[in-house]
């Protein structure tokens, strides 16, 4: 089971051989820290949206409704599905989806298992920074329960909000400009650290994170006291004998990378951006931003939810 922490999960009804979905393009309200919120776009309530899951060869048809107020569409990221269902209406034959209105997005899995996502290509400037974003993720039928213990999902994301003093975490609802290209909060799941859910994990587990990258910045993300193997590229399984040994991995825009470790050093485990301005919450101190702790069981994180009391006492007056 893939977790994808602080995003629901999107179900389906299956009728005949085909599951369907339905996607609903909406303005939400996200708390990306406590007391701090981002009108932002959305679908069915989250940013990034729910995650959905599919098996190879299934039927879906997955129904966007449009409650924007602007056309917009979606693309399905690294898949690969007939012309008029692969939502870029600028290009192609698949049509935009004007407000009010909905369309059927139908298509076979034919990609083999693997991580991808999804996301408007309809005025791609707005709507992506928006928020409009999600993971699509194939499994595996056949993997074994003792091959992956743990197996999780983080997008990666950055919003530059409006209006909001620098080197303050003031308590508000803030605005997002999509425009600009100077971050001041980033955010995994959308939420900053130490907000962030962490990734609980048991001694001798192995542990699969998928990364996702819709936004403008590209994302160095390391990981302390393990190293881990690079096991698959935009959704395509990379051959173990081919796998590169790292504890740092760049995730750029508008690409999906897997990566696969033995759970064998117990603690609580920072894995975060290496950019020093992304892991800040709006250039304040301390530690903030695209980050979480991989916790292993027994360290239940009495230090992290202590260090999390302190910083939302210090910097937003909780």
């Amino acid at each position: 089971m893939v977790i994808t922490p602080d995003v629901p999960v999107l179900n389906y009804i299956k009728k005949g051989n085909v599951k369907y979905f339905e996607l609903v393009a909406q303005p939400i309200r996200r708390e990306i820290l406590p007391g701090i919120y981002i009108n932002a776009w959305g679908y069915n309530g989250s940013t990034p949206g729910p995650t959905i899951f599919v098996y190879p060869d299934d039927e879906v048809c997955i129904r966007v409704y449009n409650q924007l107020p602007q056309p917009t569409s979606v693309h399905w990221h690294g898949l690969d599905i007939p012309n008029n269902m692969d939502g870029v209406p600028a290009v192609e034959p698949s049509p935009k989806i004007n407000p009010g209105c909905y369309f059927d997005y139908r298509f076979k899995i034919t990609n083999p298992p693997g991580t991808h996502m999804y996301h408007s290509h309809f005025y791609t400037i707005v709507q992506d920074m928006m928020g409009l974003e999600g993971a699509f993720i194939i499994l595996n039928p056949d993997e074994k329960k003792e091959d992956i213990q743990r197996d999780f999902f983080i997008m990666l994301g950055s919003h530059t909000l409006k209006n909001i003093d620098p080197f303050s975490l003031k308590k508000g609802v803030y605005d997002i400009n999509p425009f600009s290209m100077d971050a001041n909060f980033f955010t995994m799941n959308g939420r900053c650290f130490p907000y962030t859910s962490r990734l609980l994990i048991e001694n001798e587990d192995n542990v699969r994170i998928r990364f996702g990258n819709i936004g403008i910045a590209n994302h160095p993300i390391h990981f302390h006291g393990h190293q881990f193997l690079i096991s698959a590229s935009d959704g395509n399984t990379i051959k173990k004998e081919n796998r590169l040994l790292k504890n740092t991995i760049l995730i750029e825009s508008g690409s999906t990378w897997d990566i696969e470790f033995y759970a064998n050093n117990p603690g609580i485990w920072p894995l975060h951006c290496h950019f020093p301005h992304h892991v800040s919450n709006n250039k304040t101190l301390p530690f903030g931003g695209m980050a979480t702790a991989v916790v292993y069981k027994g360290f239940d994180s009495k230090k992290y939810q202590e260090y999390a009391k302190c910083f939302y006492k210090k910097n937003i007056g909780f």
